[in-house]
């Protein structure tokens, strides 16, 4: 929490206004910040200063494990996150690769499942960094990736947090995960339950140790709208300790993260926060 709030004020701070052309609204921006969280103590890094839904969160963590491209799967996971990228974007919904409702294109997990080879066929790279882990394999290339500029037109959205970078140090695993842009008082949140959670259960199903996750965001911003609740409100709040998360020791392999696992299979102790903030969210 001192970090993330750290982070908010530097923006408020040093920020620069910035123009955005996809949602026609400014952004006080900072370059540059890094984020780390305890996995191997189970400090789960979830905002105390506002209630968060950190359900939501990892449902759409589960739905990239799978690779979906449809918003309805996601909704029935329990994340309605890409509703309006899906389907309230127009520039999506004017383009000719985008196949109905609920469709986002080959975006996210997608890639990460079935990154198209130029001489066909695909790549799932998460399976592949899965299997090396299993067998004790680290050949210093355990990379998670997203960000594919080849198909940016054949999906709703570029992905904002691109790339998952694992490493294994004797017997430990760690993450890095990197982030090209961050909406801090809305999008923030998300991405740090995310990356804990990804090397949570990466490690629980590769029989690794969790270390530490790292988490670097390129462009760190606050949307106009958004800067008063965050300044007057968020800010002047003082927080909790961290809760802990708590996932089904039954969850052992991709498979299972790919067919049963449900919301149901996670639970977060010691959850104290204040009340929620309704920050404006940004098409």
């Amino acid at each position: 929490m001192k970090a993330y709030l750290a982070l908010c004020q530097r923006i408020i701070d040093e920020g620069v206004w910035v123009n955005n052309e996809r949602t026609g609204k400014r952004c006080l921006t900072v370059i540059n910040a890094e984020l780390q969280y305890d996995v191997a103590n189970q400090a789960f890094p979830l905002i105390t200063t506002r209630k968060s839904y950190w359900k939501a969160a990892i449902a759409e963590l589960l739905g990239y494990i799978r690779g979906y491209d449809n918003a309805s799967d996601f909704r029935a996971l329990g994340a309605k996150t890409w509703d309006a990228n899906a389907n309230e974007n127009q520039a999506w919904l004017n383009n000719s690769y985008r196949k109905g409702q609920d469709d986002m294109g080959r975006v996210y997990g997608v890639q990460g499942r079935s990154w198209a080879k130029p001489d066909g066929g695909v790549v799932d790279q998460l399976g592949k960094i899965i299997d090396d882990l299993c067998r004790g394999i680290d050949d210093r290339g355990e990379i998670l990736s997203f960000y594919n500029p080849g198909e940016f037109h054949m999906g709703c959205l570029r992905p904002c947090m691109h790339t998952h970078t694992f490493s294994v140090l004797d017997g430990t695993l760690y993450l890095t995960s990197y982030q090209r842009s961050c909406d801090v008082p809305l999008g923030l949140n998300f991405n740090q339950i995310q990356v804990y959670t990804l090397l949570a259960l990466m490690a629980q199903i590769t029989g690794l140790k969790p270390g530490q996750a790292y988490h670097k965001i390129v462009n760190a911003h606050i949307y106009e709208d958004q800067l008063p609740l965050m300044r007057d409100v968020q800010l002047k709040r003082e927080p909790f300790e961290s809760p802990k998360l708590v996932i089904n020791p039954d969850i052992k392999s991709l498979k299972d993260l790919e067919t049963w696992v449900t919301m149901d299979d996670f639970e977060v102790i010691g959850y104290q926060h204040h009340e929620g903030i309704k920050y404006p969210f940004s098409v």
